[in-house]
């Protein structure tokens, strides 16, 4: 199988991410986060009614623009809703459960030196929920807590490889896939009534609040993509934040284990970056920024780019039915028929080059779904039997926020 190339997708990947740490200091610096009581996540927050708009009967359709000319306000489906049992094609779980997950548990990169990390175990354990699927379910977390909780506290390590020993040579965190593995267990405990997940959930949620979140900036809460090497005191142009590092579904979810902690702020503070961080001919988030000054800026030592770790921002955003059609209108133009498809787009040029595997383009459709009601393709459902790990996971994550969300447009989908 054909790699996707240069690993501009994860920070996490080998030695760029092991520069920034060598030049980031000897010392781990504490955010020092300070909590603050979120709203309960049915009660909807009140700066987020810009963006996060009444549910409508037929999600995924728009309002109607009475005749004005212009385009319809968009109304999307807000409800918070429980990830178990939501997939309702178990047999895409299947197959990429029969690809990817090793008898014991590990969820194999395919395009990355058959290595693992927090995010596909998050990932995994969240498609066994959605499936209700205990024993897949079970068999991650059971690897993942021998081999990535490792660390002196409750947040996990951030990569394990088979050609090392010890399996995991970097201590740090990625913040995303903590945040991943945390909404896991969180929707497992509420699934099966399990007291010890929820415990589980709420330790690493809570470590999260107190580790990975400044709370007190300019720009509201932000996310730091791990412990170490992105925090104002580590860069000159930091703090460094990457918005797709949101995951926007699991936070009002996570408030069920972590109440203590300002979920709400970080939805507003991720859309807010996502609206002032917008570069370049097309308009899009680049994958890394400061957040340093007044305005966004691009991170240095990064190339500026929307990739691969950027495409999953219409993903989450879309699948927590967050944003209003101002927040989508980038990735719409870039996706729709005549724009340039699924790629990494150059933020300074405009310039695009394919992600060649159709898994990523499964973004693209829920994105188009979400926006415009568009019916997705025929082929949507069916799993992705020859592409990596990577572009098959968020396929099926795809899969499973359109059948949560915006099932009116799967009734062309075949299986």
């Amino acid at each position: 199988m054909k790699s996707i190339g240069p690993r501009s997708r994860r920070l996490k990947n080998g030695r760029l991410f092991q520069a920034l740490l060598a030049g980031a200091g000897a010392m781990v610096m504490a955010c020092g986060a300070a909590r603050a009581q979120a709203p309960a996540p049915d009660a909807p927050d009140r700066q987020l009614q810009g963006r996060q708009l009444q549910a409508q009967p037929a999600p995924g359709q728009a309002g109607n623009s009475q005749g004005t000319g212009e385009l319809p306000e968009l109304r999307l489906d807000t409800r918070v809703i429980p990830l178990g049992g939501a997939l309702k094609t178990p047999e895409v779980w299947a197959a990429f459960k029969a690809r990817f997950v090793t008898d014991q548990g590990r969820v194999v990169d395919t395009a990355n030196g058959m290595i693992s990390h927090s995010e596909g175990q998050g990932y995994g354990m969240l498609a066994a929920v959605a499936a209700n699927d205990r024993e897949g379910f079970e068999r991650i977390w059971g690897w993942t807590r021998a081999n990535l909780m490792v660390r002196d506290d409750k947040l996990l390590a951030w990569r394990w490889d088979p050609d090392k020993r010890p399996g995991v040579g970097d201590m740090n965190n990625a913040t995303d896939g903590d945040i991943l593995v945390a909404w896991a267990l969180t929707e497992a405990g509420e699934l099966w009534n399990n007291v010890a997940y929820r415990v589980e959930a709420r330790r690493i949620a809570v470590e999260v609040g107190r580790k990975t979140v400044l709370f007190k900036t300019r720009w509201g809460a932000l996310l730091l993509p791990s412990i170490f090497g992105f925090g104002a005191e580590q860069r000159p142009d930091g703090p460094v934040v990457n918005v797709s590092y949101w995951v926007f579904p699991a936070f009002p979810r996570l408030y069920l284990v972590a109440p203590e902690i300002d979920w709400a702020g970080l939805s507003r503070s991720g859309m807010e970056l996502l609206a002032k961080g917008r570069f370049g001919p097309a308009q899009l988030p680049t994958e890394w920024m400061s957040a340093r000054g007044a305005t966004l800026k691009p991170a240095e030592g990064f190339p500026q780019n929307f990739g691969y770790n950027a495409i999953r921002i219409p993903l989450y955003m879309a699948w927590a039915g967050l944003g209003d059609r101002n927040d989508y209108a980038p990735f719409v133009k870039l996706w729709s028929p005549g724009g340039k498809g699924a790629g990494v787009v150059d933020a300074r040029t405009g310039r695009s080059q394919g992600m060649n595997e159709s898994g990523y383009a499964s973004i693209a459709a829920l994105t188009l779904c979400a926006v415009n009601g568009a019916p997705a393709p025929e082929d949507f459902l069916r799993p992705r039997a020859n592409e990596n790990y990577y572009p098959a996971i968020l396929h099926l994550m795809s899969v499973i926020a359109m059948q949560m969300r915006y099932p009116n447009c799967l009734r062309g989908a075949g299986r």
